[in-house]
């Protein structure tokens, strides 16, 4: 395999938008050990550094478990090792094409085995050192609050994923309606080609760094920046009519009730950093690495556990907000109104006597 420059690397393996654990203290580590270890990727593989990073990880909770201080120390320089071997084999596998689904899964379990292991580790040798049962609640805090990011986070993906498809589905239902029942008068806001603002942005990193969503959404609607039809397709195969190009921008709500966000957001953006400062991985790393190193287990485990639970609120709220946005983009499509079905012919009443008198003996005779 011909490795590219380390640029090239870069662009292929790091993330757009990441943690900022990762951007400054991982990536400038990882990914020069990335684009060295694909020279040998016929003999290491994306998986195998996972279990690298499995091991370390208990090597680290093994140290804690001792709970000098000296042990802790190298407790934390392990884990971190342990996190870089970890964004190590994601990076691999993209720059080798030797990704799998099964890497994927193996990935998130042993970082939950890594977790639970060090929390209890960490938390259960200050116990027998100190006798302090505050750090037996600890440690389930610690792997409650792991657990529940990354619940949330599915559960929150699921909500949007759902509400851009209902909202796909009425718009499909209430163009479909009009133009069967007024073919020649279709106002045109239901002929409209329906895009999303995640995924222009998503398409348009510059507009997203430069914070010009709504510049972006105008060129979009004038035919400016290229964007995917919805349908650009009849079910006969034939090409449909244009229409004209609408944005729909979930977080119009969020973004007029915190009109700063976009340029602290836009700031961070030029950094790789995402806006999300304290999430699961600073949340470990001040638990594992932080608070070991400095000898302050106990505030920095609280402190980092407060912070993730505001940021998650956070997010639950911008969520809370989308759903109002969704409700509103739902209601400027009307719902189709049933189509009519012709009644059939009825029997007369006397006629269905005879037989339902009959099915009745029958189902009587059938009990006796």
């Amino acid at each position: 395999m011909e490795i590219p420059p380390l640029s090239e690397v870069r662009r292929l393996t790091e993330k757009k938008r990441d943690a900022w654990w990762t951007v400054l203290l991982v990536d400038p580590v990882a990914t020069p050990l990335v684009r060295w270890t694909a020279k040998y990727a016929r003999w290491v593989t994306p998986n195998q550094i996972t279990w690298a990073a499995l091991f370390l990880g208990l090597g680290a909770a093994a140290c804690f478990a001792q709970a000098d201080w000296m042990w802790l120390i190298i407790g934390a320089v392990l884990y971190h090792v342990s996190f870089i071997l970890d964004c190590m084999d994601g990076k691999l596998a993209r720059l080798t094409g030797r990704g799998s689904e099964f890497g994927g899964w193996l990935d998130y379990v042993f970082d939950r085995i890594r977790v639970l292991a060090c929390a209890v580790a960490l938390m259960g040798g200050q116990y027998a050192r100190t006798g302090d049962v505050v750090y037996v609640w600890l440690a389930l805090v610690v792997v409650f609050l792991d657990m529940l990011r990354y619940i949330d986070a599915l559960q929150i993906f699921k909500v949007r994923h759902s509400m851009r498809k209902k909202i796909k589905a009425r718009a499909r239902a209430a163009r479909r309606s009009m133009e069967n029942q007024h073919p020649d008068a279709v106002e045109q806001e239901q002929r409209d080609e329906l895009h999303f603002m995640e995924d222009l942005l998503r398409d348009n990193p510059a507009a997203d760094i430069d914070n010009t969503h709504d510049e972006l959404a105008e060129q979009v609607a004038t035919g400016q920046v290229s964007a995917a039809a919805d349908e650009p397709e009849n079910a006969d195969g034939t090409t449909a009519p244009a229409r004209e190009k609408v944005v729909v921008d979930l977080h119009q709500e969020f973004k007029s009730r915190f009109p700063w966000y976009g340029k602290f957001r836009s700031l961070l953006l030029r950094h790789r950093i995402r806006a999300h400062l304290i999430s699961g991985i600073e949340f470990q790393m001040g638990v594992f690495i932080v608070g070991p190193l400095f000898g302050a287990v106990l505030p920095v485990t609280i402190g980092s556990g407060v912070l993730l639970m505001v940021f998650e609120l956070a997010i639950i709220y911008k969520l809370l907000l989308s759903t109002r946005d969704f409700e509103r983009t739902l209601a400027k499509y009307p719902v189709p109104e049933p189509v009519a079905v012709p009644a059939e012919v009825s029997v007369p009443a006397q006629a269905e006597a005879p037989a339902a008198e009959q099915n009745q003996k029958q189902g009587d005779d059938a009990r006796i």
